[in-house]
């Protein structure tokens, strides 16, 4: 027996929040009938319907993806562009991509068909750490490097203390290569605090979330989490709350 908001969002339709938000409003039926209270505990012999498509349990699964440059963090594109989901038409469950790195941003991504695992992971209070690698032109100064450990005034708030430096520079080109380290998912969040000190991001890369490395996964490669890492992600997420 699993509670019915639990079950739903390992289901892939939505986290258990939101979940919880459909059971009250009457979106909910078990074997027919619309069912409105969060105890409801239901069985794998039980029939599940949010707004009258049926729930199919699967299995959850947990990926961990190289996103190359020039793909959107999402599981369709209304301009027909590449998507995370193309590169898993192989797998049978309804995967999706934890969070989301910008159409010119490479990198780590977690993806999975648990909505209460996404959930947990996304939620901002949990700070997990991403490291992010980004070629700039120019070369920051010690004290501009402070202003983004210190935290950088964006148009939606002030961002959390960061860690920076700087780690090669090219003079000809005139570029450098800095690492970046926050624990926020705010959108284009890395280009913007580097925009708001006078740099260009040129090339941006996520090269760990949280203890997790690319290792030697190709651009567009993917492995399935251990169940270990997937234990070690939530005890991870928990800690912080």
């Amino acid at each position: 027996m699993e509670r019915l908001q639990k079950m739903i969002a390992h289901a892939g339709f939505a986290s258990r929040r939101k979940a919880e938000e459909m059971i009250l409003d009457g979106q909910v039926k078990v074997n027919g009938k619309i069912v409105r209270e969060l105890g409801v505990k239901v069985s794998t012999t039980d029939k599940i319907e949010v707004n009258g498509i049926p729930v199919e349990r699967e299995e959850p699964v947990y990926f961990l993806f190289y996103k190359p440059r020039g793909v959107i963090s999402s599981v369709k594109d209304e301009k027909g562009r590449k998507v995370v989901t193309d590169f898993f038409q192989a797998v049978k469950e309804r995967v999706y991509p934890v969070g989301r790195l910008d159409y010119d941003t490479s990198g780590l991504l977690i993806v999975t068909n648990d909505g209460e695992f996404a959930n947990l992971l996304m939620h901002p209070r949990n700070e997990i750490e991403k490291v992010y690698v980004a070629k700039i032109k120019g070369v920051p100064t010690r004290e501009e490097i402070r202003k983004i450990e210190g935290g950088i005034m964006l148009e939606d708030g002030k961002t959390a203390p960061a860690k920076a430096k700087i780690l090669s520079f090219d003079k000809k080109k005139g570029t450098s290569i800095v690492e970046l380290t926050i624990h926020e998912g705010r959108n284009r969040q890395v280009r913007r605090m580097f925009e708001k000190i006078g740099y260009q991001v040129v090339k941006l890369k996520r090269e760990r979330y949280g203890f997790l490395t690319l290792n030697n996964l190709k651009s567009g490669d993917a492995r399935e989490l251990t169940p270990h890492e997937v234990k070690q992600l939530r005890a991870l997420a928990t800690s912080k709350s």
